[in-house]
């Protein structure tokens, strides 16, 4: 199980393995009870965790950079059920980042809550490279200065083939 096939499902507490998708919903597996279901996207909504980012008070940062934050840090991880202070402090201390008038004490838990359960599975947790980014000659931006990444982005679109457009028709 890696990282990049976890969901949250709206309505539905825990975390899940996208095992397959069809075009009404998909097809999970529970990490907690490892039972395997079918969930309607008509329904609930599908989020991936590495699609999900955290408010900072600067750039938005994706999930696994708090994640990885969580586990270099040394200080001990208060419970989910903590009171909204010591979760407060606690994230102070790993990401002091963070825009703690958007992110809500409910996100804090829930972060609190998959760290735990990405822990217990033995989960490593990284974002997967996209085949597109492997396709192009852009650098990827976990290696290079922001600065060079964004002017390698600004190159290949500027150098991308224009897009032709068709005119519009004439109605009679």
């Amino acid at each position: 199980m890696t990282y990049n096939k976890l969901v949250s499902i709206s309505g539905m507490g825990g975390l899940f393995e996208l095992m397959s998708t069809k075009a009404d919903g998909g097809i999970v597996r529970s990490l907690e009870d490892k039972t395997t279901k079918f969930v309607s996207n008509r329904v609930h909504h599908f989020s991936h965790l590495e699609s999900i980012e955290i408010y900072t008070v600067k750039d938005n940062v994706n999930l696994v950079d708090i994640f990885q934050a969580m586990a270099a840090s040394k200080e001990t991880l208060p419970s989910h059920q903590a009171d909204t202070a010591a979760l407060k402090a606690y994230f102070e201390k790993v990401y002091p980042d963070m825009d703690f008038e958007r992110v809500y004490a409910s996100d804090m838990k829930k972060m609190i809550r998959w760290f735990n359960t990405l822990n217990e599975h033995n989960i490593k947790i990284e974002l997967s490279e996209h085949p597109a980014d492997a396709d192009t000659d852009v650098v990827s931006e976990k290696t290079t200065a922001p600065k060079a990444v964004a002017q390698s982005k600004a190159a290949a679109v500027k150098n991308a083939p224009a897009k032709k457009v068709n005119a519009p028709r004439k109605m009679a």
